[in-house]
């Protein structure tokens, strides 16, 4: 084989075969649980983590400056809820990898 199917073979092997055998149910029909891939752990802590940070701060400063202008319209607390709350709880709530918040009640 030369070195462009090698290359091939290897990413399929090592993308697709986990895939197909990864767990995402706990057993409990009421629950689910994500069951994030080690790359997708990998990439949320060094990638979006720091973002959703820097976020959540840049989030917190626009609040502060839109505050006088929220109160005059009544919405501090959706104003709050979007720019500060929601990303600190993508941030620092879900668990590493997850895209929800990792343990979810179903409906």
């Amino acid at each position: 084989m030369n070195l462009f199917r090698t290359v091939v073979v290897v990413l399929l092997l090592s993308v697709g075969v986990p895939a197909l055998a990864a767990n995402t149910g706990s057993g409990d029909p009421r629950y689910t649980i994500q069951n994030p891939p080690a790359y997708a752990m990998l990439g949320d802590l060094l990638i979006a983590r720091p973002l959703l940070v820097v976020a959540t701060v840049i989030g917190a400063g626009a609040f502060v400056v839109s505050l006088p202008f929220t109160v005059l319209g009544g919405g501090v607390g959706d104003a709050g809820q979007a720019l500060v709350v929601d990303p600190a709880k993508a941030a620092l709530v879900r668990c590493l990898g997850c895209v929800g918040e990792g343990f979810e009640q179903r409906e």
